[in-house]
């Protein structure tokens, strides 16, 4: 699972600029409104709850994530969205899902395949790489803490397994607890540097040729700076050295 908890943390360390911050305020927003279909309040709407702590992680403002609200249960103008799960491959035969959240699903699946063809990927039938993933919690806990102490607390607070991924701990959860899990650690006085669900895969592909290092990761940069695109998931791995050197 190594290689998407490497590539969120170097998401994580490139996303401070405002212009990136924006673009996830954007996009949680749109989770945010999509979930609140099903009910405004978080307590009765777990789907809800989980974007919304998701938001409050990213230090989105409460106000706004009441907008959202608002928007996705119809008390405020909002659009129509659609969650859309895309296949392909990036050179190297690493696998790709792309969540797609749209109020136009020509436009979206026009712009992927586009993006798709221009870098050397190329899309996938439905249900060709999906067998592949399962939703999974995910935390990582910042290196420094005591790998005993960490893996029992972490433990105690219902999360599955616990690895090291370069210089951070790894924590696995089911995903609907990911949250209260990253809560009752930072209360146990843990650094923790992400919480989400992404979609894990068991089987890895090992990528040690520089030149697909680089664009699987220019692929998935591509991908994401799309505004419909709220993730994407892969099942690559590859060394710590080689991933700074191809995100350089």
């Amino acid at each position: 699972m190594s290689g998407h908890s490497k590539w969120a943390t170097i998401k994580h360390k490139k996303g401070a600029t405002d212009a990136k911050r924006g673009k996830l305020f954007n996009k949680l927003a749109r989770q945010i409104e999509v979930a609140a279909k099903g009910g405004g309040d978080p307590d009765m709407n777990p789907t809800l709850r989980t974007a919304v702590q998701k938001a409050k992680g990213a230090q989105m403002t409460n106000d706004a994530i009441d907008r959202a609200i608002k928007r996705g249960t119809g008390d405020a103008d909002g659009a129509a969205y659609e969650s859309i799960m895309y296949e392909g491959y990036a050179p190297g035969g690493v696998a790709l899902m792309i969540d797609v959240l749209t109020d136009n699903r020509n436009r979206s699946g026009a712009d992927i395949r586009q993006i798709f063809s221009r870098l050397g990927g190329s899309m996938a039938e439905p249900g060709a790489v999906s067998w592949q993933f399962a939703r999974k919690g995910v935390i990582m806990i910042e290196a420094g803490a005591d790998e005993d102490e960490l893996m029992m607390a972490a433990l105690e607070a219902g999360a599955e397994d616990m690895v090291q991924v370069g210089d951070a701990f790894q924590v696995t959860s089911e995903p609907s607890p990911v949250f209260d899990i990253k809560a009752t650690l930072e209360t146990g006085g843990f650094s923790v540097q992400s919480a989400d669900s992404p979609m894990m895969a068991e089987n890895l592909v090992h990528v040690t040729d520089v030149k697909d290092a680089k664009a699987i990761l220019h692929i998935m940069e591509a991908l994401e700076d799309n505004d419909d695109v709220q993730d994407v998931f892969s099942n690559f791995d590859m060394s710590d050295e080689l991933m700074e050197e191809a995100a350089g």
